[in-house]
């Protein structure tokens, strides 16, 4: 028995061209233990599809398809993010459908999953991840495969009226069905999916976890993802006395600094973030010249019209910022377009006095917990957060935010930057503990152990 992992990309281990992030690690990981293989997109544009590429690295097997240029308009850049991901963020104004965009999201999975069958043993455990791959499982079972098939949501899910917005939802949501076991980040992302069963898929459930739709059953559980933090605070410890770090540092001459760290998206909710960062200026003038924003955004989906606008429009608030407050010995803000290491990132969390994690919607933000692990635990720094991240449920410590408030949001920033080192401990104590409590290397165990559960164990638990 082995466990097939299929996504939209592939991370190969040890494959020095791509940052492998703790998800990344701890899904190659579980794949070794288990025999597994790791199949997705190569992120290479063919003249047509083809047959997979199949590799073996440290004991995981990868599978890695090419997309067409119409494979990658329709499927990639068309549906999964120019319908799906704003719709599930909530942002119905940016969503766009296209008949022609869903033919090619519904023709990609149909190609994935023939491709897949060809490597399908019976007693294989079959691990679908986000929202590219919501038609997987049912094009699978259209093909005879009978196997535990599981299904995890990266982002979020969204409220059933949200959802009912988009043309064909019933398609899109239906397929799910033909999953053993549907999860989530958060508990109010898995009820507005259970709403959605309950209300248009005529489905039975007790519990809200066990969920009876025609003659299938349906699991729905929660399993917030989260970081190794004892890893990322011995990396931020050691970056801590880096030569990069040690110049960052240098630079700031004696400057209390703080960090964004996010991918160029909408979702982040970086306009706003800069905007209040402006607010506290304006409002606090006793920061000025004491402080400095380090936001580094790196450029994502530049191909997109969208995220070039946001990319613009992110520099011009910057650079208006810079130019109303600054002066010849001060930049308020240092907008940063290229990515840093793993390492780099660390050391620059435990250098910052404020962590400023501000989505308008995320799934989790890995970033909040990341920031967290990285403190030193002596003289911590304060995360701000908003309550809209996944990460808000775990993160009790954190001064809790509306993103669309910006003078909420700046009096927070404000209340960082001043608060007391026995406050700061206090508060950093009880998120180091939340970081724990959804540590990385026990996430795959738990939502595997579920999707693995024998009939009899799964009607006793809804009992």
């Amino acid at each position: 028995m082995k466990l097939i992992i299929a996504s939209n990309r592939v991370t190969i281990s040890g494959n020095k061209n791509q940052t492998a992030g703790g998800l990344a690690v701890a899904l190659n990981d579980v794949l070794a233990k288990r025999r597994g293989m790791w199949f997705g997109w190569s992120g290479k544009i063919g003249p047509e599809q083809k047959e997979a590429t199949i590799s073996e690295r440290a004991g995981v097997t990868y599978g890695l398809c090419d997309l067409s240029k119409e494979d990658y308009e329709e499927y990639y850049n068309g549906f999964a993010n120019r319908a799906l991901w704003p719709l599930l963020h909530y942002r119905l104004d940016l969503t766009e459908f296209d008949r022609k965009d869903l033919n090619g999201y519904r023709r990609v999975n149909s190609y994935f999953a023939d491709l897949l069958l060809q490597h399908i043993e019976p007693d294989d455990v079959i691990w679908i991840h986000d929202y590219h791959l919501i038609p997987l499982a049912e094009a699978l079972r259209a093909r005879g495969v009978h196997n535990r098939i599981g299904y995890f949501q990266h982002i979020p899910w969204p409220p059933v009226d949200i959802f009912l917005a988009l043309p064909n939802h019933t398609e899109i949501a239906r397929a799910l069905k033909s999953c053993d076991l549907v999860g989530f980040q958060t508990q109010r992302d898995a009820k507005n999916f259970g709403d959605y069963l309950l209300s248009e898929c005529k489905a039975f459930t007790r519990d809200h976890k066990h969920f009876v739709i025609g003659s299938r059953s349906l699991q729905v559980g929660v399993y917030p993802v989260g970081i190794n933090r004892n890893e990322f605070a011995r990396a931020a410890a050691r970056a801590s006395s880096s030569k990069f770090v040690s110049d960052v540092e240098e630079s700031l001459s004696g400057r209390a600094m703080l960090i964004g760290v996010d991918r160029l998206d909408y979702s982040k909710g970086l306009t706003h973030r800069l905007d209040a960062f402006e607010r506290m200026l304006e409002g606090h003038p006793g920061w000025r010249d004491k402080v400095t924003f380090l936001q580094i955004t790196p450029k994502s989906r530049g191909d997109i019209p969208e995220y070039a606008a946001m990319q613009r429009a992110l520099g011009e608030a910057a650079g208006r910022i810079n130019g109303l407050y600054g002066r010849a010995s001060w930049t308020p803000i240092r907008y940063i377009n290229h990515a840093h290491s793993r390492k780099e990132l660390a050391g620059l969390y435990r250098l910052a006095k404020v962590g400023v994690v501000t989505p308008l919607r995320d799934g989790m933000n890995l970033v909040a917990k990341e920031f967290v692990a990285a403190q030193d635990p002596d003289n911590p720094g304060v995360l701000v957060l908003s309550r809209f991240a996944g990460a808000a449920s775990v993160l009790k410590g954190a001064l809790l935010v509306n993103p669309y408030d910006l003078d909420g949001v700046a009096k927070a920033m404000d209340q960082a930057l001043k608060m007391e080192r026995e406050e700061r401990i206090a508060r950093w104590k009880t998120m180091w503990a939340g970081v724990d409590e959804t540590d990385i290397s026990g996430w795959a165990t738990r939502f595997l152990r579920d999707l693995e559960m024998r009939p009899q164990e799964i009607l006793l638990a809804a009992q």
